[in-house]
């Protein structure tokens, strides 16, 4: 008897960083012609994905602003560049300011 895998793989990354790698569910995209959500042993996918968020399992989410997808043989792979989120500092008094972000923190 055939064994049915109920996951695919999927690798998110960028010409840099490998940003996502898992084993899921399901995958939500935003093409450029419409939408994708994918699940195990969909048909082959080739496209280009425009700004939008990669949700994932409908728990987790990436945000990016642009990017191209290949779905074979239950392994998805996308390549994509990352949305930049812009965060900002919010002053509560004259000398405590609450940042939202490490990185911001380094900057100031």
């Amino acid at each position: 008897m055939a064994h049915y895998k109920s996951t695919f793989k999927l690798t998110v990354m960028t010409p840099d960083t490998l940003v996502y790698e898992n084993e899921v569910q399901s995958v939500f995209l935003m093409g450029d012609k419409g939408e994708y959500e994918l699940l195990p042993y969909h048909y082959p996918v080739l496209g280009i994905l425009k700004k939008s968020d990669i949700i994932i399992d409908w728990k987790e989410s990436i945000s990016i602003k642009k990017g191209v997808i290949r779905f074979f043989a239950n392994d998805c792979i996308v390549l994509v560049e990352l949305e930049i989120k812009k965060k900002k500092a919010v002053a509560k008094k004259e000398d405590d300011m609450v940042v939202s972000d490490e990185n911001e923190m380094n900057r100031l």
